[in-house]
């Protein structure tokens, strides 16, 4: 058992027809299709390959023959060096993996990866990495991300979320007053118990894959921040819509449950949609159908691929950037040390990014005027742009 996550116990496992069957899991719930999101913040219409009714209504066999036939279709076709972020505003419905495989297919790209899942029955922000944009990820993970959501209050549920078992009931309604009364006890450092359908690994294995296969999960509690939390819009005695800003790891459906129980009245997550991770925002964002309809339009030369993509080093706009020379450049993209003297040597110390021309060169470490390379780029090939050019 690795110290400090949880462990697993036996209990008699649920009929199979009432176990939740997820795709994936991450630190955002769900949504549910009734009742929407408020008029406040309408989630887009689901777009692309996916099914209307979400990660539960997609058979393991069904999501195994989409990914195999991405697959087979990526295999087929030349892959190319491509560059830079690609900010997908992820259609409700569709699992993160597979969003990746199909922007990997789009661009027929060699490598490709996301910063940070989301639900399948979330839509919004999934910041997708494309070729040397993968070894910047761990920096767009490490960011704080927002959302807003809506709590259906009156029912907990096991998953925390829309699509699971209903494990507990009340006829307590809050008022908008208690709500907002109650919302600085989970503002800022906080302990939170993950969900039990969580992607953490305990002995290995996945907790919602634990949890499916009918043994109890116990997850101990952790340290998150929540730098924002705020009670948008009640609709009804039923609903409330808020908007949050949390850090690493904190998971929104637990949220929504601890709400629920210190108002007596319980609660899961009934929609949700993410509006930034990091530096990436709603700007940012491209919706599946638009990014296909550019593909195509590239594949007959009237558009540019990389119109679509951002820099790779939008993922460090948090770290110090350092302008070389050439001759140090190459230099530091042979992975040798460069040592600046002089009026040359930057008063800087720990990570740093390192550019010539413009250009991305390296993350490196600096120390008493030594910049040591870690990371080394090279962006031959289709890379992001200053800037994602709007309506493409």
């Amino acid at each position: 058992m690795t110290p400090g996550i949880g462990k697993r116990v036996t209990f008699p496992a649920h009929g199979e027809a009432e176990r939740p069957q997820r795709a994936g899991w991450e630190d955002a719930a769900g949504q549910d299709p009734a009742p929407a999101l408020s008029p406040a913040f309408p989630s887009p219409p689901p777009q692309g390959e996916m099914e209307s009714g979400g990660a539960a209504d997609i058979p393991s066999s069904v999501a195994r023959e989409r990914n195999r036939r991405d697959r087979t279709d990526q295999k087929a076709r030349p892959k190319r060096d491509v560059h830079g972020w690609l900010i997908l505003d992820k259609p409700v419905g569709m699992t993160s993996t597979h969003a990746v495989s199909v922007v990997k297919r789009l661009f027929s790209a060699k490598r490709a990866g996301h910063a940070g899942t989301l639900d399948p029955l979330a839509s919004g922000c999934l910041p997708i990495a494309l070729g040397e944009a993968t070894k910047t990820v761990m920096y767009v993970m490490d960011g704080r991300k927002h959302y807003r959501f809506t709590v259906r209050w009156g029912e907990e549920r096991d998953t925390d979320d829309a699509e699971g078992r209903s494990v507990a009931t009340s006829e307590e309604r809050p008022s908008a007053e208690a709500i907002r009364a109650l919302l600085p006890q989970f503002t800022g450092t906080i302990e939170q118990v993950p969900p039990r359908y969580s992607a953490i690994k305990i002995e290995g294995e996945r907790a919602y894959d634990i949890a499916r296969d009918g043994e109890a999960v116990e997850l101990k509690p952790r340290a998150i921040d929540i730098h924002r939390l705020e009670l948008l819009d009640t609709p009804d005695a039923d609903h409330a819509d808020f908007a949050a800003e949390c850090g690493k790891g904190a998971y929104v459906r637990a949220l929504a449950r601890d709400i629920g129980r210190a108002l007596g009245c319980f609660g899961h997550v009934s929609a949700l949609r993410r509006t930034a991770v990091g530096s990436f925002t709603e700007a940012d964002m491209i919706p599946l159908a638009q990014l296909e309809a550019l593909c195509d339009r590239a594949a007959i030369g009237e558009a540019n691929l990389a119109d679509a993509l951002l820099p790779v080093s939008t993922a460090l706009d948090d770290i110090p950037a350092l302008a070389v020379s050439r001759a140090d450049a190459a230099r530091l993209q042979r992975g040798h040390a460069v040592l600046m003297r002089g009026r040359d040597a930057p008063i800087v110390h720990g990570t740093i990014y390192v550019t010539v021309a413009g250009q991305l060169v390296a993350l490196a470490e600096m120390d008493r005027g030594e910049i040591v390379p870690k990371r080394v780029f090279n962006l031959a090939g289709v890379h992001g742009r200053a800037g994602r050019q709007q309506g493409v």
